[in-house]
């Protein structure tokens, strides 16, 4: 049998940055068919995925995860596809984000399919080659293949890396939502001497954003901190020092919480931008939401991953909503769904590394996991 520390070092000598399959794919698909896992290889517009199923009866365990990686990028001491191991850690692009989580929880299911040939009920995992992408034709691909063959999911866990400092100390039970807003302010290029023959959209863009800038949101909810808007770009594309630009753009991004949804934020930033338009400046509007807010009430399925990282840890986990959007945005959809995994400092990061520790810990917890699914402790805990 495979081990996640080879595993995990196999993936990462595949170059997989987004959204090429780079082999990884190939990898687990031959590993787990060999296993007696159903595979299908499901590609859109260039987007290679994965779904492998052990089992044809309920309840059906699903993980989520992925193997494309971000571009390497410069100051590495390593060979990024190197999948390297050195002073007690895995080196490479991915052994973080998050290929070890995959190689965990493929091997924890290898591991039990092994020892339980007829299980009650059944594995899914669902790998995806577009999470680090634009995210349309990954898990949604998977997703929109389950739907068209009756495939369900009744509980399911995304390993992205969770803790933010010790193995164990954070999991993932909701996101918030993510949108992101470009304005173009359009006015009449003019020279500066003479501004009354001109029309500056700078003026109503600045007003705008700065009444954006110091919007509240809102106080933060039960399960999530306040909600946060940041301007990230704001530019004419001007080179001249005396004429007045006939347009100005900006972005702002942000990250809301359960007490919005995406309809309404667009329906205020709407009315906003309305009052900020001035005779001969109009401020058009773009809006991209990657993800509403979400959060998984704690149930039995909860408890049963926090009693698996506490036993292989020491630690009970904290149940947060914190940081950016992660795939589990989509399989909310159709099943309560968390995230554990490693922890998460190098990720993106030159020099990307994870513990071997860590790894071979992530694959017990996850075992510990499937093993108490199905013997039916997700509903005695609850």
């Amino acid at each position: 049998m495979t081990d996640p520390v080879s595993l995990t070092a196999d993936l990462v000598r595949c170059p997989s940055v987004t959204p090429e399959e780079g082999g990884a794919l190939t990898l687990l698909e031959n590993l787990l068919s060999e296993a007696g896992f159903a595979c299908t290889r499901i590609e859109r517009n260039g987007v290679d995925n994965l779904h492998a199923r052990y089992g044809t009866t309920g309840p059906v365990l699903g993980f989520n995860g992925h193997t494309d990686v971000v571009p390497v990028g410069g100051g590495w001491s390593v060979e990024p596809f190197g999948g390297t191991i050195l002073d007690g850690k895995l080196w490479g692009r991915g052994a973080c984000d998050m290929k070890s989580g995959v190689a965990a929880y493929v091997c924890a299911a290898l591991g039990y399919v092994r020892d339980n040939p007829q299980p009650d009920g059944s594995l899914a995992i669902l790998i995806t080659g577009d999470e680090e992408g634009p995210g349309v034709d990954g898990t949604v691909a998977i997703l929109d293949w389950m739907a068209e063959r009756g495939e369900a999911l009744d509980h399911c866990i995304v390993g992205e890396p969770t803790c933010p400092e010790r193995m164990g100390d954070m999991m993932k039970i909701g996101r918030r939502g993510s949108m992101t807003v470009s304005l173009t302010a359009t006015g009449a290029q003019g020279h500066a001497a003479y501004p009354h023959r001109a029309r500056n959209p700078l003026p109503p863009l600045i007003g705008l954003l700065d009444r954006m800038a110091r919007w509240r949101l809102d106080e933060g909810t039960e399960q999530f901190d306040p909600s946060t808007l940041s301007i990230t770009t704001v530019d004419t594309g001007n080179p001249a020092n005396n004429v007045i630009p006939g347009e100005a753009r900006a972005t702002v991004n942000i990250r809301f919480n359960d007490a919005h949804s995406s309809d309404t934020m667009i329906e205020t930033i709407r009315a906003m931008a309305a009052k900020a338009e001035i005779e001969g400046v109009g401020i058009a509007l773009e809006f991209k939401v990657s993800g509403e807010s979400f959060v998984t009430e704690p149930d039995g399925f909860t408890a049963l991953v926090r009693q698996a990282v506490a036993a292989e840890t020491g630690i009970e986990p904290v149940l947060s909503t914190s940081g950016g959007t992660s795939d589990a945005r989509f399989i909310r959809r159709i099943a309560p769904v968390l995230e554990f995994g490693l922890v998460g400092q190098s990720m993106h990061k030159a020099d990307e590394h994870v513990a071997v520790q860590d790894i071979e810990t992530l694959e017990r917890v996850y075992r510990l996991v499937i093993d108490g699914y199905f013997a039916g402790q997700w509903k005695t805990l609850a």
